[in-house]
């Protein structure tokens, strides 16, 4: 449940804002959820998928956590991995396919979710043992400050990025499942003779570049407001 595709008045004045998806794989992710969405029976609901994709990102965290005991657990994750991009990738094309949109709601319903599901995906990987838990903790206030200049940034400039440039959602879930696999062979990283947890390495520089993003699109959106609504 995203916000709508055009910029339309609907209920008391609320405007839908533009969505602007520049992510490698958006072209053929569109594709495959409008072919999905319009097969879809019509007992799956947009509501059902949203919570789909909130229960398999608490699964993902769980299966986390259990690595932390047997890493055969991670396997289990790569298939939560999977269900919570099909719930929360789905249920907005869903909604729009069957013109069922309702842009408030879901933007706020979505996201909120995120934030939360976000929260128990780290958790879980900071018991782990995999990632030491001041990594994962840098990249939970790393998505959230991210996620947190989006909605600002919605409300006030009228477009909604759902990527930053060629990176989205979908490639953080690949990013995730494919260190995954690495963990299965060896939770560890070697760089330069000295040997680290290879996610506190990933996880190093996924909170830098989350960072780095959210300062530098703070920026230029600052920048944008300020000619939008100069001083006279």
């Amino acid at each position: 449940m995203s916000v709508g595709a055009t910029v339309t008045e609907t209920g008391a004045g609320f405007k839908m804002a533009r969505r602007k998806q520049q992510a490698l794989t958006a072209a053929v992710e569109k594709r495959a959820l409008c072919w999905m969405a319009e097969r879809a029976p019509r007992w799956v609901t947009s509501d059902g998928l949203t919570l789909l994709g909130f229960a398999a990102q608490i699964g993902v965290g769980a299966c986390y956590a259990l690595a932390r005991y047997d890493r055969r657990a991670l396997l289990l994750g790569i298939f939560f991995l999977a269900l919570n991009w099909l719930g929360d990738s789905l249920d907005g094309t869903l909604a729009r396919v069957r013109h069922q949109e309702r842009p408030r709601y879901g933007f706020y319903v979505d996201h909120l979710v995120d934030i939360f599901g976000a929260t128990a995906l780290l958790g879980g990987l900071a018991w782990s043992g995999l990632v030491h838990e001041a990594t994962a903790a840098a990249m939970l206030v790393a998505f959230l400050l991210l996620s947190a200049e989006s909605y600002l940034a919605t409300y006030t400039l009228g477009c909604f990025e759902l990527s930053q440039g060629w990176f989205g959602p979908t490639e953080m879930r690949i990013l995730l499942a494919a260190g995954n696999l690495a963990l299965l062979r060896s939770p560890y990283a070697t760089i330069s003779g000295h040997r680290f947890l290879l996610f506190d390495v990933a996880g190093g520089i996924a909170a830098g570049s989350m960072l780095a993003m959210a300062v530098g699109v703070g920026v230029r959106h600052t920048a944008e407001l300020y000619r939008r609504e100069p001083l006279r």
